[in-house]
This record gives structure tokens, C-alpha cells and sequence, in this order.
């Protein structure tokens, strides 16, 4: 059995992503590590911190991105699948680059590979999420974001990446254009199984100005041109008060332990008090996510009311 790690990534040093924290966290459990490394700004040092993990296992696939082919930020997805195409293992490992594995989930993982490797029944398994929230010690546990998303795949054909690269379906035609990362019709949901194993999503644990940054250049992907919302956003992103969200008392993966050392801006954070009414509310703090929020926690061990899922959970 092979285990194929694959991900994308674009400015990731510029835009504070922690690239090489991310492959180094599933590194050992992957007989190899396919990256789909796009067309990084001149000043931008991503391929040299890359290549400083200084490892055989490591493949670039060196892309150009295109936006305005592939709006509503599918290029993330068309991204992904250039990293796949070039997978040659039995179980693909998808990790974006926000994104880390504890290392005492990994021999848990393996070990789940190669049990099901020949029970063509399963296409993949899906993992619980963390979703960390301005700080290290901080996350969501809320309607408004998903709990649980596929990352691992079997290596087939017909399995794409879909919509912003989230998620993965089964395609009976694929012709590799915008419109189909975006359709439901003549695609399937993969059959999957739960592992009971986190993702810690660090994506909005950056320094409110980075945020701010990150917020303008995903608006002006996904709508082709920055919206009046983002335009107007201001320079230091408020997270809101943190006390509202979920304090995390575990640990972080070993991977990222020097990248937490830079954590310099918790004086620019809100830790108690209510939110600054002179900025729009963020989805999470509306009252009817919130209800959800609060009913899902109390009574259903965090499982959501309703919602879309795009797998079928098998036992």
C-alpha cells in the first residue's frame, strides 16, 4: 500500500500560510508528497522554505493560475487536481496549507489505510475539524463551519476536487472546466469512513493585517474584482471578542510549534467584552447561528441541524 500527500499553494510566505508546517505534519506517513506550486510573486520565498524540508519525497508541479478561467475561486480546485494527477499512490492525503495532522493520529491513519485498501467500497475517509480563530487557543465550535470534510481519497480517475477545492465528488464526464467544478448532475458523493482524527485549520489564526490581506485577495478570486465589502474592510481585521468561541486546552501539532513562536499580535485581539457594533456582523455572531450553535453543542454532541454533506458516511 501507498500514500500519496497532495496540496496546492500560491504566495503561501507572502499571504502567511504555514506551507512547510503543513507537509511536514503528514511527511512521515507518505511514501510521497505531490505539490501543485503556482506561479508565486517575485518577492515570495515559498518554494525555498519547500525545499528546505529537504526531502526525496517531495514533488513540484510547477502551475500558472488562472482566475478569470476558473472564478469563484475553482482555480483552488483545478489546483488540487494538477497536484493529484501526478498522485501514483493507492490513497491520496489531501492537505491544504492552512491545515495540520497531529502526529499521534498518524500510525491511527495508516493503519485505517491499509485495513480498508482492498475494500473497494470505501472511497475515502473523512476527519473531525479544529477551527482555530485569531489565536492558538482559540476555536470554533459553530453552525456556520464545517465539522467534519473528506481528506483522503482512492486514487481514481473520476474523483475530482470540487466547488473551492473543500470537498470531493465522483464525476461520470469531466471536462475539466469551471462549469463542472461547480455541478452536482452526473457526479456522486464518495462513499467514505469517519476517523476519529482532527485537521487543525489555522487559516484565520494570522495577524489582523494578513487577514485583512488575505480576505481582499480571496474576494477578488472568487468575484473577479475586490467587492465594495472587502474594499472598505479595515486595515486590522477584528476577530471579535474570543471569549465567545471555544478555548482550546490541548496540544498543537509538534510541526508547528516554531511557527506559533510568531505569534506577536495578541494586543491587537479582543478577549472579552461584545463586538464592535460599527463593523458588520460576522455570520457566526448572528442570534439564529448562535441558537444553532448553542442547540447542536447541548444536545447533539456537536452534530449539525440540517446542512449539506457531501459524502456518505458507511460504518
Amino acid at each position: 500500500m501507498k500514500i500519496s500527500g497532495f496540496t496546492f499553494i500560491k504566495n503561501g510566505d507572502k499571504l502567511y500560510i504555514p506551507t512547510k508546517e503543513s507537509i511536514l505534519s503528514i511527511l512521515p506517513i507518505c511514501d510521497e508528497f505531490v505539490i501543485a506550486l503556482g506561479d508565486c510573486d517575485a518577492d515570495d520565498k515559498t518554494e525555498e522554505l519547500i525545499a528546505s524540508i529537504n526531502s526525496p519525497k517531495i514533488k513540484i508541479v510547477r502551475t500558472v493560475w488562472d482566475t478569470k478561467k476558473f472564478p469563484k475561486n475553482t482555480e483552488f480546485a483545478h489546483q488540487t487536481d494538477i497536484a493529484k494527477e501526478h498522485c501514483t499512490g493507492d490513497w491520496l492525503f489531501y492537505l491544504q496549507c492552512d491545515e495540520a495532522i497531529h502526529e499521534k493520529d498518524l500510525e491511527a491513519i495508516k493503519s485505517a489505510c491499509k485495513r480498508e485498501v482492498e475494500n473497494k467500497n470505501v472511497d475515502g475517509f473523512i476527519f473531525k475539524y479544529l477551527h482555530f480563530w485569531g489565536d492558538y487557543n482559540h476555536y470554533h465550535l459553530s453552525h456556520v463551519w464545517y465539522n467534519r470534510e473528506i481528506r483522503i481519497v482512492r486514487n481514481l480517475p473520476e474523483i475530482h476536487s470540487w466547488k473551492d477545492a473543500q470537498s470531493f465528488r465522483k464525476f461520470d464526464t469531466w471536462n475539466g472546466t469551471f462549469e463542472d467544478y461547480q455541478k452536482k448532475e452526473g457526479s456522486k458523493k464518495l462513499k467514505v469512513k469517519e476517523l476519529d482524527v482532527h485537521v487543525y485549520h489555522y487559516g484565520y489564526v494570522r495577524p489582523p493585517v494578513m487577514m485583512t490581506k488575505k480576505n481582499k485577495i480571496s474576494s477578488t478570486s472568487y468575484h473577479g474584482a475586490p467587492t465594495k465589502e472587502a474594499t472598505n474592510t479595515p486595515n486590522l481585521y477584528d476577530y471579535g471578542p474570543l471569549n465567545k468561541t471555544t478555548l482550546f486546552t490541548e496540544t498543537h501539532p509538534k510541526t508547528m510549534t516554531t511557527w506559533m513562536t510568531k505569534f506577536d499580535w495578541k494586543n491587537q485581539l479582543q478577549y472579552t467584552g461584545k463586538r464592535n457594533p460599527n463593523r458588520p456582523i460576522l455570520k457566526h455572531e448572528k442570534p439564529k447561528y448562535r441558537f444553532l450553535s448553542w442547540v447542536e453543542n447541548t444536545f447533539r454532541k456537536g452534530n449539525p441541524i440540517g446542512g449539506f454533506k457531501n459524502y456518505i458516511l458507511i460504518r
